[in-house]
């Protein structure tokens, strides 16, 4: 997700980007840094839109542990995100989930499947798995049976 080599200001833009990019509210596009910053202020935590702009840009690189956890708790993730490459990784990986249940097709896939034997629904992963292979993509990530912990979207 991040450059290893980067600058650490550099990997909190870009896993804080990559939020403001994922987590979208739904029926309409993407939060504004403003918006961010009004509801994290109302949650107790003072923070102005112009510094989550900074910290976006990478021109700001050491925000307070309050501010973390205050940008953490507005994308429901843990603050760890923004300092754990593996927490980012599993965060990473169920908000891609997520990404992929907005579409619109996937949503039918799944509801169709809702309902489906243990039996029947490895029978239909392995048919996708097998289409993913053909289709050139990455095959899913594995999962326990507990399935992945889902990521609140305020």
């Amino acid at each position: 997700m991040t450059d290893p080599d980067a600058p650490a200001g550099h990997a909190l833009a870009d896993k804080l980007n990559h939020l403001f990019e994922t987590v979208i509210p739904a029926g309409r596009g993407p939060y504004n840094t403003e918006e961010v910053a009004r509801e994290i202020s109302a949650g107790g935590v003072p923070i102005s839109g112009s510094y989550i702009w900074l910290l976006r840009r990478g021109q700001r690189d050491n925000p307070t542990l309050r501010h973390v956890e205050g940008i953490a708790k507005f994308f429901g993730v843990p603050a760890a995100y923004f300092f754990d490459d593996q927490v980012a990784e599993d965060v990473d990986a169920q908000l891609g989930l997520l990404v992929a249940l907005r579409d619109t097709q996937v949503q039918r896939v799944a509801l169709r499947a809702a309902g489906l034997s243990a039996r029947s629904l490895r029978s239909i992963t392995e048919v996708i798995e097998r289409v993913r292979e053909l289709e050139g993509l990455p095959p899913d990530a594995p999962q326990t049976d507990d399935g992945p912990t889902p990521v609140r979207m305020n």
